[in-house]
């Protein structure tokens, strides 16, 4: 075991394992708090669901905006100095969440938090598709997916108890962890943006212009954004769906986020290994297959373990899926719009939170509560029918070579 773990060590250079430990620390800090915005806000606000989710979708709004601008000044003055900025500005953003008493505070807050948060995460993916070659590229995502996951096991548990406790310790220490990741970053991480051999030509619309005509990229993109709408809601939602019309408390539902993060951790590896052998394409089909079915079995749950039952299969479809997901996109773009490629990409999620919560509130409080899993169920349906019409379309695609 131990020969196997100092083996993987060397296969990587030592920046990409500051940048897993990195995000070890700064997703401990972030996953302390999310699970549990909706419930904080509601509680605080006193408002129906819809509206406070509407917050998630002023964040989400927010995000797509700052996806572009960050994948540009990625790809013109470096990775480095995006993540930096953007981690540490977040960290101040989490610690005046303490201060929030009031609808127009959280508009603010969510806001700009809405804005600098895809900053980091595309200098990150740019940076590691930078650092690794092709080849290795879907084990290192799934590397960083398993570090991320391990703060996502810690971060609603701990996060879990200090809400039950307080929730201005809980934005505290959030905010200290992703200070720390900033500080690291600023310390220890060197530029990876690859050297232009001439003078770069005027662009139209900063670049994105010539990724939009990507057929393949937007196709795979789009699949991937509307089947992670339904476990939007989840990450979301369902921590006040859970206590609202069940009881389940901050402190329990922490353990069924947990759950999710664990399985990452002990499985994604074993679980990418064997997925990269065969057409990514069906290996999408076959994750968002299992997203659908994880998110809708929500609708049949009334206790802990069947939300975690719930959970679990949703999980197995995410292990399939958002590696593979990754690495595509990583292997399509070229090596100098790889910033802007990864911010488009980083888009998928703003995009689904901007409309899963969303829809989920409507659907909660003009339907019923568990229309929201019937909602999402059938969206992610949806998605496993398009990636379907894909892999159709692509059967003679190498694994994971990025030759589409």
């Amino acid at each position: 075991m131990f020969e196997r773990l100092k083996n993987l060590r060397g296969d990587y250079p030592s920046q990409f394992w500051l940048i897993f430990l990195g995000n070890l620390i700064s997703t401990i800090g972030m996953s302390m708090i999310w699970p549990f915005m909706v419930v904080y806000a509601s509680e605080k606000l006193e408002l129906p669901l819809t509206a406070v989710a509407g917050l998630m979708t002023i964040n989400s709004a927010m995000s797509l905006i700052a996806s572009f601008v960050a994948g540009s000044l990625t790809d013109r003055i470096g990775r480095r100095i995006v993540m930096i900025v953007g981690m540490t500005l977040h960290g101040i953003v989490y610690f005046f969440f303490i201060f929030a008493d009031s609808l127009s505070s959280f508009i603010i807050l969510m806001a700009v938090s809405g804005f600098i948060s895809p900053i980091y995460r595309v200098g990150v993916d740019a940076m590691v598709a930078d650092l690794i070659p092709s080849e290795k590229r879907v084990d290192a995502y799934a590397l960083l997916r398993m570090g991320n996951n391990v703060g996502v096991a810690l971060g609603p548990t701990i996060g879990g108890f200090l809400a039950a406790v307080s929730y201005s310790i809980t934005f505290g220490c959030a905010s200290a962890g992703l200070l720390l990741y900033g500080l690291l970053t600023f310390l220890f991480t060197k530029e990876t943006l690859p050297a232009r051999t001439e003078a770069a030509p005027r662009e139209r619309f900063g670049g994105y212009g010539k990724v939009i005509k990507d057929r393949v990229f937007i196709s795979v993109t789009s699949a991937f954004t509307i089947s992670t709408i339904g476990s939007s809601m989840v990450f979301v939602l369902l921590s006040v769906y859970t206590k609202g019309q069940f009881g389940i408390p901050e402190n329990q539902f922490g353990f069924i986020m947990a759950a999710n993060a664990g399985m990452v951790v002990l499985f994604q590896v074993l679980v990418t290994r064997i997925s990269k052998r065969f057409n990514p394409y069906n290996v999408m089909t076959i994750g968002a297959l299992f997203y659908a079915l994880g998110v809708g079995s929500m609708a049949l749950g009334n206790g802990f373990w069947d939300f975690m039952i719930s959970i679990i299969v949703m999980t197995v479809g995410e292990m399939l899926l958002v590696p593979t997901t990754s690495t595509l996109v990583a292997n399509l773009a070229p090596p100098d719009m790889r910033g802007r490629y990864m911010s488009l990409y980083g888009l998928t999620w703003g995009i689904a939170s901007g409309i899963g919560p969303l829809l989920g509130g409507f659907l909660n409080d003009n339907i019923a509560p568990v229309a929201i899993w019937y909602g999402g169920g059938l969206i992610g349906l949806v998605s496993v029918v398009i990636l379907a019409v894909l892999a159709a379309r692509h059967q003679e695609t190498a694994p994971h070579s990025g030759t589409l």
